[in-house]
C-alpha cells in the first residue's frame, strides 16, 4: 500500500510552489498556512486526510465554518485556499480527482469598502502636522511624530498597501524624486508618483533622523537601508505598530479608532481619485492591482460621481 504524504508536508510543498512559481509573498503564505492548518484540523477529527478527503467530507468542513460563526467572506477565502490546494495536488498527480471542483462558495453581497472623507483625511493630516512641530516634544517623541506624519502623507499620496509603506527603501526619500519603484504582490516593482506634500514630509523625517543626538542611534539609523527603520527582526517598522499609532491619531483627530486603519487609507486614496475624475485604469496601476475585477469595487463611486454630473450639467435634469 502506497504510504501517503501528511498534511504537513503537503501544506509545505503546496506554499514552496506558491513561493517559487507565483511569488507570492509572506503575508500571502501565512494566511494560506493558517487555513489549511484549520482544514488539516477538521479532517484529523474526522478521520481524513487531504490526499483521503472526498466531496462531502469538504461540505462538512464548509459547514463546521458556518457553525463556528464565520463570515462568509472567511468562508469563501477558505475555499479559496481548498481548490488551490487540490488543483496543486491533481497537477502533482497525489490526488487521481479534484474534490472541491463542483464546491460552491457562500452567496456574498456586494462588500464596499469604508472610506474616510477628504475632510476626515485633512484633519488627521492636519493633527499629525501639528504634533511633529509641537515645540516641547522631546526629540524621540519628535521624532516619531515626524515619522507617523511621514507614513500618512505618503500613504494617501500613492495609495501603497501598508507592507509595502513600511518596507520603503531609504532611497526613495531622495529630494528630486518625483517617483518612487514600490516591489508589490508576486514581488512586481510598479511606479508611483509622489506630491510635494509627501516628498517633503520624507524629507523632513530623514533630515531628523540623522539629526538624531546620540552617536548610538545616529549610527543605527545612518546604516539602515530602510526609510522607516526599526529594531525589530524584520529591520523595519512593522504594519502593526503602524496602525496602532494611526489608531491613536484618529482619536486626537476627533475620529472614531475602528473606522480608520492603513486599509481604509488605501481605499480613500482611490476613492478620492476616482470622485475627482480619475481613470480607472489608472487607479489599478496605482493600487497595483493584476486583475481590474479588483479594482471594480470602487466604481460605487464612479456610478455616484456620474449621476451628480447627470443631475447638474444635462439640460433636461430636474431642477
Amino acid at each position: 500500500m502506497r504510504i501517503q504524504p501528511s498534511d504537513a508536508k503537503l501544506t509545505g510543498l503546496f506554499l514552496d510552489m506558491l513561493a517559487a512559481e507565483q511569488g507570492a509573498g509572506a503575508n500571502t503564505l501565512d494566511a494560506y498556512r493558517r487555513d489549511l492548518t484549520d482544514f488539516s484540523e477538521f479532517l484529523g477529527r474526522v478521520g481524513h486526510t487531504f490526499a483521503d478527503a472526498e466531496t462531502q467530507t469538504l461540505r462538512d468542513y464548509l459547514a463546521d465554518l458556518d457553525t463556528r460563526g464565520f463570515k462568509s467572506t472567511s468562508v469563501a477565502r477558505r475555499l479559496s485556499a481548498m481548490r488551490h490546494l487540490y488543483r496543486f495536488l491533481l497537477n502533482e498527480r497525489i490526488r487521481t480527482e479534484d474534490p472541491a471542483a463542483i464546491l460552491s462558495g457562500p452567496k456574498r453581497g456586494r462588500g464596499l469598502p469604508k472610506v474616510l472623507t477628504i475632510a476626515d483625511v485633512d484633519r488627521m493630516l492636519r493633527r499629525a502636522k501639528e504634533l511633529s512641530e509641537a515645540e516641547d516634544a522631546s526629540p524621540s517623541r519628535r521624532l516619531r511624530a515626524l515619522r507617523l506624519y511621514c507614513l500618512l502623507e505618503v500613504l494617501y499620496a500613492t495609495g501603497l498597501r501598508v507592507s509595502e509603506l513600511v518596507a520603503l527603501p531609504r532611497s526613495a526619500a531622495k529630494r528630486d524624486a518625483r517617483m518612487i519603484v514600490v516591489r508589490g504582490k508576486g514581488n512586481k516593482e510598479r511606479l508611483v508618483p509622489l506630491n510635494e506634500a509627501s516628498r517633503q514630509a520624507m524629507a523632513d523625517y530623514l533630515a531628523a533622523t540623522e539629526a538624531a543626538k546620540t552617536e548610538k542611534k545616529k549610527d543605527s539609523l545612518a546604516a539602515s537601508k530602510w526609510l522607516f527603520p526599526s529594531s525589530g527582526e524584520s529591520g523595519h517598522l512593522t504594519r502593526q505598530h503602524f496602525a496602532r499609532d494611526l489608531k491613536e491619531l484618529a482619536v486626537a483627530s476627533g475620529l472614531q479608532a475602528r473606522l480608520v486603519s492603513p486599509h481604509v487609507l488605501r481605499h480613500a486614496f482611490a476613492s478620492h481619485l476616482l470622485h475627482n475624475g480619475a481613470d480607472l485604469r489608472i487607479v489599478q496601476t496605482l493600487l497595483g492591482h493584476t486583475d481590474i475585477s479588483t479594482t471594480q469595487i470602487y466604481t460605487h463611486v464612479v456610478e455616484e460621481r456620474l449621476k451628480s454630473l447627470v443631475r447638474d450639467l444635462h439640460p433636461l435634469a430636474e431642477t
